[in-house]
């Protein structure tokens, strides 16, 4: 195995290494072109064509990418994409990248891991290399991929080719960490597949790389941070329901208490959780922990607490209206921000949607308005949002509901047109008068 782990070796250092990624999404296009820019050539694999077609024609789609970045790469012809899995006969590196959602049980959905590995294996050449980035349950590369890719090519892990997971870490809108500079964690089948791994990694980023002992150690590295979040997010929550009965300014506690230089980390309560990891990722160390015979106590509530928020929302908006004897039957009433989070376009898990369901479900009369969505698809149907907000159309709802915080809003305009404001986000903390808003 040495042969091969040194012409590798070689292969990075030279930047002769070819490189694949398989899922054109929020985490493989950003790898693949982070890739394709630091020399080597990159093919990325999708199945949607639409994506495949905007690649190779230099259009990005997504909001953490340089537009002129992908256009420059493409055009030098380091960077192409495909829909044929026979590409992966052509690289030496094979980056996993694609969905790892629940299922309607809130169980693990790896089909497209899984399916992914399946076309791979038909592939597969000695000397190559297989990386998940995909988030997933502490085993999966150990018990599910190896077999699935040594029994496909009748290739032998750690003799012929090398499989490892090094966790996706992306976070969609953030200004300062992006792919490039976030470090990365790698735990290999195998000290020489790590090495090899880790070595390609640190070519391309300019994060640190740390190698682990093994893809488990990766894998619930990854669990655990998305978990830290999910279980502090969820006190956070309680505390803000706690805060309301006693007429108490969640946001101001938790201001206060951050002033400690140690032993507090900040985290702020919402109308409850979205995007692709924190709301599914704990979901995943729960399940694979059943089989130990042991319940993840701690995570299942914190879910429960999580869960619930969108139906408190609501309840509170109910209560805001029925101050001026409005039912929530009929009002009229504004959602301001359908992203899961501030100043982007992912509305993956979005809790304002959940938040629409249910006040339509009491027939409310709802609308939405959101700087960067103009419309979002949900259960097969497309609901298209306001264009603009004037100051006749602010004062039209009885309730205008703010569920993201994004800071291309006029929240000055609004308080100063709306009827109500229920503030589940303090995006409006700024305005001083601040008589007909309601805080979270």
């Amino acid at each position: 195995m040495s042969d091969i782990k040194n012409e590798l070796l070689k292969k990075v250092e030279n930047k002769a290494l070819k490189i694949g990624v398989v899922g054109l999404g929020y985490v493989g296009l950003p790898l693949a072109l982070e890739k394709a820019m630091a020399g080597y050539e990159t093919t990325g694999f999708d199945i949607q064509q639409a994506k495949v077609d905007m690649v190779n024609q230099g259009i990005n789609y997504i909001g953490d990418i340089v537009d002129k970045e992908l256009k420059d790469t493409v055009a030098s012809g380091m960077l192409k994409a495909t829909s044929d899995f026979s590409f992966v006969a052509d690289v030496d590196f094979i980056a996993i990248c694609v969905p790892t959602p629940l299922d309607k049980y809130q169980q693990p959905d790896i089909s497209y891991v899984e399916s992914s590995c399946k076309e791979i294996a038909r592939y597969l050449k000695r000397g190559s290399i297989v990386v998940l980035e995909s988030t997933t349950y502490p085993g999966t590369t150990e018990e599910l991929i190896q077999p699935i890719l040594e029994e496909g090519s009748s290739l032998k892990c750690g003799m012929d080719f090398y499989l490892g997971f090094s966790p996706e870490r992306v976070d969609p809108g953030n200004v300062i960490y992006k792919t490039k500079n976030t470090p990365k964690v790698v735990g290999g089948i195998g000290k020489d597949a790590s090495e090899v791994i880790a070595s390609v990694y640190r070519h391309v980023l300019e994060g640190d790389v740390l190698e682990v002992s093994s893809p488990k150690v990766a894998e619930m590295e990854k669990i655990l941070e998305n978990t830290y979040r999910h279980i502090n997010i969820g006190l956070a929550n309680e505390m803000a329901i706690i805060c309301d009965k006693m007429g108490i300014n969640v946001w101001e506690v938790i201001d206060a208490a951050k002033t400690k230089p140690y032993g507090f980390a900040a985290f702020y309560p919402g109308p409850g959780l979205g995007g692709h990891c924190i709301p599914l990722d704990p979901y995943y160390l729960t399940w694979k922990a059943r089989e130990y015979n042991y319940h993840t106590k701690l995570i299942e509530t914190s879910g429960e607490i999580n869960d619930y928020m969108p139906h408190y929302v609501v309840e509170r908006a109910s209560k805001i209206l029925n101050r001026v004897k409005k039912p929530l039957k009929g009002s009229k009433i504004l959602i301001l921000g359908i992203a899961y989070k501030k100043d982007i376009d992912d509305y993956r898990e979005s809790p304002a949607i959940k938040i629409t369901e249910i006040l339509e479900q009491m027939c409310a009369d709802v609308e939405f308005y959101d700087p960067y969505i103009a419309e979002y698809k949900y259960k097969a149907e497309m609901r298209r949002g306001l264009e603009k907000l004037d100051d006749n159309q602010i004062n039209s709802y009885d309730l205008i509901i703010v569920t993201t915080e994004h800071s291309t809003v006029d929240y000055a305009q609004i308080q100063r047109n709306a009827k109500a404001i229920f503030d589940t986000k303090n995006a409006m903390k700024n305005i001083e008068e601040r008589d007909n808003i309601d805080l979270l």
